[in-house]
């Protein structure tokens, strides 16, 4: 699904480097223009990447900004053509012309090795030739104003791909994962900053090091969670910059699909409870058994509105995000340019609202997790005396 779809998964990025201080737009444009998707129909190539546009990928010119620039958002997507040939299909054809080459030289008993190889590319080949790449696009969305790029994919090869061609376009610029402790800082005060870095179980900054050694802030968090949807009204309050106003009430909380794991001498065992939640039992049993909460079904609401995610603990990525769907009003005079425009436009306002409540939402958690009275929830308080 794309970004302009009413459910999306998406993980963010922060931009870091030096962007050119004048003609940013046209800049960008050049680089992604550098880049820019090339077809391989025609050809017996097997993948192509490069840049299309985000509501067209079979439009890949930058020249005009209105392709790519969008008030304070840069949109582009990253396209992938592949041929894929099944292996049982090459190992046919590789067959036959192995039976043509020893039929056309009688005196051999078997194909040489290095004759082999020659044919499996010839007969690869000439199957690439004759079928057609699959494409898939994943796009992309960088807000100029903070320098967070969000990408419409969790398929880590594909976050790999991007990340490369990224560098690669984007001479003196890099992307930097906002993982689980990076998302944390940023909700945070300054005063709370230190207490928090005290907590990081992380030797130095490396983000696989960050991510790897501070697995108990998404566990944490997400046990929080569970006792806060049992225990208490699931109310919080809006305490982070964006669409919504700061101070406004909304209700979070976990249903539907929770997934717990846990490692003991015979490996690493995991657990999904689905379903409705009334009471949390089995997974009330499954951490009394010392398993963790890897990922959860997260609902926030505002009013009439709804948002549903999967949220990933471990890397704080947002499976099946789904939004509010965005109704455009439109009448005779509107355009489709300018259709498009709209609902683009609506489309970021609820995505970004989305990840607002969750931002404040990770904020009351850390308040209370730095909190002197801190004790783990879903356990009975340390005995006194």
């Amino acid at each position: 699904m794309g970004l302009l779809s009413n459910t999306v998964s998406i993980c963010q990025f922060n931009v870091v480097g030096e962007t050119p201080p004048e003609d940013f737009i046209e800049w960008a444009g050049r680089c992604l223009a550098g880049q820019a998707f090339q077809s391989i129909e025609g050809s017996s190539e097997e993948q192509s990447v490069g840049w299309v546009h985000l509501d067209d990928f079979e439009s890949c010119d930058f020249t005009s900004p209105e392709a790519y620039a969008r008030d304070h958002y840069l949109t582009f997507s990253l396209r992938r053509d592949r041929r894929r040939i099944p292996g049982g299909l090459l190992k046919a054809h590789l067959e036959r012309a192995e039976q043509k080459f020893l039929a056309d030289h009688p005196g051999l008993q078997r194909v040489p090795k290095n004759k082999r190889e020659e044919l499996r590319e010839a007969v690869r080949g000439t199957l690439l030739s004759r079928t057609l790449p699959s494409p898939a696009t994943f796009d992309a969305v960088w807000d100029t104003r903070n320098g967070r790029l969000t990408l419409t994919t969790l398929n880590g090869q594909v976050i790999e791909l991007f990340e490369n061609l990224f560098k690669t376009s984007f001479e003196g610029l890099r992307l930097v994962a906002v993982h689980p402790m990076a998302r944390a800082e940023a909700v945070l005060d300054e005063s709370l900053k230190p207490a928090f870095q005290n907590l990081n179980r992380a030797v130095n900054d490396a983000v696989l090091d960050q991510i790897r050694d501070n697995l108990w802030l998404g566990w944490d968090f997400l046990r929080w969670l569970v006792d806060r949807t049992l225990h208490s009204g699931s109310e919080y309050r809006v305490s982070q910059p964006g669409p919504a106003l700061d101070g406004e009430g909304f209700t979070a909380y976990l249903n539907d699909r929770l997934v717990l794991s846990g490692g003991n001498d015979e490996g690493t065992q995991k657990i999904t409870v689905a379903g409705p939640q009334d009471h949390f039992d089995e997974t009330l049993a499954a951490l009394e058994t010392g398993k963790d909460i890897g990922e959860g079904t997260l609902y926030l609401e505002k009013g009439e509105l709804q948002w549903k995610l999967t949220l990933k603990g471990e890397l704080f990525q947002f499976g099946g995000y789904r939004c509010p769907a965005v109704k455009l009003e439109k009448d005779a005079l509107t355009d489709e340019s300018s259709e498009r425009l709209a609902v683009f436009f609506e489309r970021m306002y609820v995505l970004e609202e989305g990840l607002q409540l969750f931002d404040s939402l990770l904020r009351a958690f850390l308040e209370a997790r730095l909190s002197e009275q801190w004790c783990p929830p879903l356990t009975e308080p340390p005995a006194v005396g």
